[in-house]
């Protein structure tokens, strides 16, 4: 059954620490994520401030509220379980935590079996404790990458001659980490009724929890690679967790298509900027596909020509029912007049279908109590 959105042609957008910086002088040190009392200041702050400027377009939904939200709801940034797994997580005052890969001699499994005693962790379970004994539940969700991602910070690019000349070896490290990425990933589902908004915010604007696992760097491997090593865990899990959804960032999606159909329970993709929109459809007719623009066009086109890119993508994703727009990292010199094209784009659209042009609204992002 396809997967529908509450409205349809929902819009997320989600702006740069260095737009944050300079809208609220937020800073993204690593109180901002660990920290209990600035976790609920700063996520209400981000909220408050998006209702002030975009409110009409449904940004800020959650505004005056103190929501004790686990992770950064408003950022793109993996780090949590790459520092769990060893890997140097340096915080900064307008920029994302930046990850150092481990580069490890060999396939090593170590860092994986003692992700959950790692300071990283406790330091995360702990705020999530105290969050939950102040306020009575928490909500939102971390981001938890994925299993090439992980593999490749503990590894780096040798990781690919393991996949090449070790299958074994390599098969069973892929293993532990999707091991670990379900107890932490079970972990969320159980406390917060949500897995991944932290991966994209999009999710928010569905009946149902999507759990979205995160295949950025597939663009760096082969489609024989991907159903060698990855597939196998996307079949698995897009059985157990229903509705199941791929996020792949990188502008070759379309690589993976024919791959991508044989995942029948796919209900969600997104789609990195550059991929072949109507390729992706021709293989998975039934999926939500998730537009993303490019943050980068974004600081040099015009609000004319930020339409007319959105009029193409959607007309090749064909059903809006079946069609989200989202723009992640937006930068700090990108204009409002910019901002307001995405949403006006999306309201010409469907007025011209004869949709209505509802107010943007979401799930709760928690166990909807």
């Amino acid at each position: 059954m396809p997967l529908y959105a509450i409205t349809p042609l929902p819009v997320e957008l989600v702006f740069s620490p260095a737009w944050w910086n300079k809208q609220t002088g937020i800073t993204f040190d690593r109180d901002f994520f660990f920290h209990p009392a600035r976790r609920v200041e700063d996520e209400r702050k981000m909220e408050q401030h998006l209702y002030e400027k975009w409110g009409h377009y449904g940004l800020g939904l959650n505004h005056g509220v103190n929501r004790p939200e686990i992770g950064a709801v408003h950022l793109a940034s993996g780090y949590l379980l790459s520092q769990m797994l060893g890997c140097q997580v340096d915080y900064h005052e307008k920029a994302p935590p930046s990850v150092s890969c481990l580069y490890s001699d060999s396939i090593e499994t170590d860092p994986v079996k003692k992700a959950f005693e790692s300071d990283a962790f406790k330091d995360f379970f702990q705020m999530q404790e105290t969050l939950k004994t102040q306020y009575g539940y928490v909500t939102g969700d971390v981001n938890w990458s994925g299993i090439l991602n992980l593999a490749l910070d503990i590894r780096g690019q040798d990781l690919f001659i393991d996949m090449a000349e070790n299958p074994e070896e390599s098969t069973a490290f892929f293993s532990e980490l999707a091991g670990m990425i379900e107890r932490f990933t079970n972990g969320l589902q159980s406390t917060t009724n949500s897995t991944s908004v932290s991966v994209n915010r999009t999710v928010l604007h569905f009946a149902q929890p999507i759990m979205l696992h995160s295949e950025c760097s597939l663009t760096m491997v082969s489609e024989d690679m991907y159903k060698d090593y990855i597939l196998p865990y996307d079949l698995k899990w897009s059985s157990k967790n229903v509705p199941f959804g791929i996020h792949y960032c990188g502008k070759d999606p379309h690589r993976f298509a024919k791959a991508f159909a044989k995942i029948s329970n796919l209900a969600f993709l997104d789609v990195g900027y550059g991929g072949d929109v109507k390729e992706l459809r021709s293989h998975l007719p039934g999926a939500f596909l998730n537009l993303r623009l490019s943050p980068v066009e974004l600081t040099h086109c015009t609000a004319e020509e930020v339409k007319k890119t959105i009029f193409r993508l959607v007309q090749q994703s064909g059903d809006l029912r079946l069609t989200g727009l989202c723009c992640i990292n937006i930068d700090n010199i990108v204009s409002d007049e910019i901002i307001n094209a995405i949403f006006e784009a999306r309201n010409e659209l469907l007025s011209a279908a004869n949709l209505p042009i509802a107010f943007q609204s979401h799930r709760s992002g928690i166990a909807d109590r």
